[in-house]
C-alpha cells in the first residue's frame, strides 16, 4: 500500500470500527516492510493513542512497535512510553488492550536492550 493508502485506511478505521480489520492488515504490513520508520513510528502512535478502548488496533499497535524497534533498532521517547503504556493497559484489563501489546513491549525491551 501507499502512504496515502495505509493513512485513508487507519483513519476510517479510527473513525469506524467495522473498518478496523483492513486497517490491521494495513499497519501489520506497514510495520513489516515500509523502509520509513519514522511513518510507521507515526502511524502506530496514532492508532495507539487515538483507537478506543477494546479495540484490536490498540494491541496490534503496540505490536508493530516492536516490529519497529526490530527492524530500525530505535524509537522515539514517545513511541517508546506508549509501548510501555499500552503494555501495562493489556495486564491491567485484556479487555482494554489485547496481550498483544505485551509481546511488542517484550520485543522493544530485547531489541532496544531495555532489559
Amino acid at each position: 500500500m501507499t502512504h496515502s493508502e495505509v493513512i485513508e485506511t487507519l483513519e476510517r478505521a479510527l473513525r469506524d470500527r467495522a473498518a478496523e480489520s483492513e486497517a490491521a492488515t494495513a499497519l501489520v504490513g506497514t510495520a513489516l516492510n515500509c523502509e520509513e520508520a519514522e511513518f510507521v513510528e507515526r502511524w502506530c502512535i496514532q492508532v495507539g493513542t487515538r483507537a478506543v478502548s477494546g479495540s484490536p488496533l490498540l494491541g496490534l499497535a503496540g505490536l508493530c512497535l516492536g516490529h519497529t524497534a526490530r527492524r530500525f533498532g530505535h524509537l522515539s521517547d514517545e513511541a517508546l512510553g506508549l509501548a510501555k503504556v499500552l503494555a501495562v493497559r493489556a495486564e491491567a484489563d485484556p479487555s482494554d488492550v489485547d496481550g498483544r501489546a505485551l509481546d511488542g513491549y517484550d520485543d522493544v525491551r530485547s531489541f532496544l536492550h531495555l532489559w
